[in-house]
This record gives C-alpha cells, sequence and structure tokens, in this order.
C-alpha cells in the first residue's frame, strides 16, 4: 500500500489532528508536529529531523517502552519542525506505522478488512490455541484492550467473524466510526481550552483494518489462562 505523499495528504490541510499529534503549518513553508495536549509549543524540546520521530515515540511518560504505537501515551514535550510533505509523512509513519497507507486506501475505496474469527483461524504454533477463545470473551477483551482512553486509539473496521458481528458490543458505537475524534477520549486539556477542541483542525483518523497481533497474543493469554 505504497502512496505518495500527494495521494495520502489529498484533501488534508493542516492543521490537522493525527492520532495524539497536532500537525500545523510553519510560518513560510513546511510543517510543525506536537503533542496535541502540549499548550506553549515554543518551550517544547526542538527536533527538526523526520527520523526524530522514532525516538519520540518510542517510550510514554514514566520512560517505559510503547510496543503498540497507537496506544494513547504518547509523551508531551517536545516539538518537530519539518521542512516538507514528504518528510511530514515519514515522521507520521514513525509515530503511527502503516497508518497512513490505510487511510489512503480507505480514502480510495479499496481498503480490504480481515474479521478476528479468520485472523485466530490461521495462526499456528503456540498462537494455535488462541482460536479456542469464546465469543463472550472476544467482547470482554477487545472492550477492555482495544478501548480509546487507554488502550487503542484506532477506529475499528473488522468485524469479529465472517457474519459481520460487531467486534465488542461493550464499545461505545463511536469506536467504529471513523469521523469520530478518538483521542479525544484521552486529551488532558482543560474544557473550553482552544487547544483542547481543535475547532480548526481536521481529523484523520487512524484506522484498524485487522485485529493486530498484540491482540492475538491477548487471545492466547485469555484461552490459556480458562484452561489452567
Amino acid at each position: 500500500m505504497a502512496d505518495s505523499t500527494e495521494e495520502v495528504f489529498n484533501g488534508v490541510v493542516a492543521p490537522f489532528c493525527f492520532g495524539q499529534i497536532l500537525v500545523e503549518k510553519r510560518e513560510g513553508a513546511g510543517f510543525v508536529l506536537l503533542h496535541r495536549d502540549d499548550a506553549s509549543p515554543n518551550k517544547l524540546q526542538r527536533y527538526r529531523d523526520a527520523e526524530d520521530a522514532i525516538e519520540i515515540a518510542k517510550y510514554d511518560e514514566a520512560g517505559n517502552y510503547r510496543p503498540l504505537k497507537t496506544a494513547p501515551n504518547l509523551r508531551h514535550g517536545w516539538r518537530l519542525e519539518l521542512a516538507t510533505a514528504e518528510e511530514l509523512r515519514r515522521a507520521l509513519d514513525y509515530f503511527y506505522p502503516s497508518r497512513l497507507a490505510v487511510f489512503a486506501a480507505w480514502k480510495k475505496g479499496c481498503l480490504k478488512t480481515t474479521a478476528l474469527r479468520e485472523t485466530l483461524d490461521r495462526q499456528s504454533g503456540m498462537y494455535r490455541v488462541a482460536a479456542k477463545i469464546s465469543d463472550p470473551q472476544i467482547n470482554d477483551l477487545v472492550a477492555d484492550f482495544c478501548r480509546s482512553d487507554s488502550g487503542c486509539l484506532r477506529t475499528i473496521l473488522w468485524k469479529r467473524d465472517r457474519n459481520g458481528v460487531i467486534a465488542s458490543t461493550k464499545l461505545p458505537k463511536e469506536k467504529f466510526d471513523p469521523v469520530v475524534d478518538q483521542a479525544a477520549a484521552c486529551s488532558r486539556r482543560p474544557a473550553g481550552d482552544a487547544r483542547a477542541s481543535h475547532s480548526e483542525a481536521a481529523t484523520v483518523p487512524l484506522l484498524c483494518q485487522e485485529p493486530c497481533n498484540l491482540l492475538i497474543a491477548e487471545c492466547r493469554k485469555v484461552v490459556k489462562g480458562e484452561s489452567a
């Protein structure tokens, strides 16, 4: 799903929010990226290379490694200044791997989704047992693991099985709507703050077209726990 910068950002104009990141146009040319909750951009640690996004996204506020880059725990305190749209694309891809390509495919109407049961059924080795997870267990697990305020900021597009059953009935309907800003659920900005609402900023959704490897691993843990 390799797409050019023009295809990815076609129709998207800064300022816009992408997960917990706010993208703004710089005076003159280029872009500024910062955590959407940081209110004083001039007092932040400054970076000027797209590759700096790799290090910024690696650890949370407490210094813990972030295995799931779309978790709502991106650290604060940084400002990334980039000169071109291509650098912007690279940086956002480091922050949220593959999400731009998925968004571009979705915009073009060619994004394919994969049901959880289908993903589980093709597991092998130590993860084969994960397919034994029951529907009620899936309902509970997805509701906890994928919730936007503490689990994952992606908007779920996949279904539980090929019959089109919703991933979890315990998640709000907004979790499945690409129009809804998932990161708003975990914003620390006080109500009424101008940067909190980003009223002038569009929202580019982090879309989830198939269950991730971390969710599959959690399915295995649930089954192994029931079997113990």
